[in-house]
């Protein structure tokens, strides 16, 4: 039997009546998981972090934890002995995987790689008019960048003859002669 997931958007509450129809023993969690298109383990996350924390538990949220947090976590995890899975659900953080990650970070780079990265490129510095003067000088004059220019001008259209003349010669050898016809 193939099992086909859905990706879209599941709404707060067919998450919450998916939860209440298992905890009420009324069907096991793989069928309903089927049955909403997720994972058994994703809905598993959402049965331990309800039992934890109610119905605000799978709201979908975006949280930034800090170093702090994180440590926190992890020592919990540590000094209690819970699994990635259950000490997820009882610090409701949506995924288990995120303890992975800050475990690994925490044992090759120590505290410093726990502080939240910034998202997104970075910013650009704005250049003012005084330093962009100041790279042309550097750089060169105006009258140095202008005959820079011409000069590649005059380099460019030198190409452009010399593969026209090596183009027509090419053109003139592959043509049949008239004597040879």
């Amino acid at each position: 039997m193939e099992v086909q997931f859905f990706y879209g958007e599941i709404t707060v509450q067919e998450k919450i009546q998916a939860v209440k129809k298992y905890l009420e023993g009324v069907e096991g969690h793989k069928p309903i998981a089927r049955a909403i298109g997720v994972t058994p383990g994703v809905f598993m996350n959402w049965i331990r972090q309800y039992q934890y924390h109610g119905e605000k538990a799978v709201e979908k949220r975006y949280t930034t934890y800090t170093a702090e947090d994180k440590l926190e976590v992890l020592q919990y995890m540590n000094e209690h002995g819970t699994s990635h899975r259950e000490t997820a659900a009882i610090f409701n953080i949506p995924a288990p995987s995120s303890l992975l990650q800050w475990e690994k970070q925490y044992e090759t780079e120590g505290v410093d790689a726990l502080n939240p990265k910034k998202k997104g490129r970075p910013l650009m510095e704005k250049k003012t008019k005084n330093e962009t003067k100041k790279q042309l000088s550097a750089g060169g004059s105006v009258e140095a960048l202008q005959a820079e220019v011409e000069r590649l001008r005059m380099e460019n259209a030198y190409l452009k003859k010399l593969m026209a003349l090596v183009q027509s010669k090419e053109n003139h050898q592959t043509r049949p002669s008239a004597s040879s016809l």
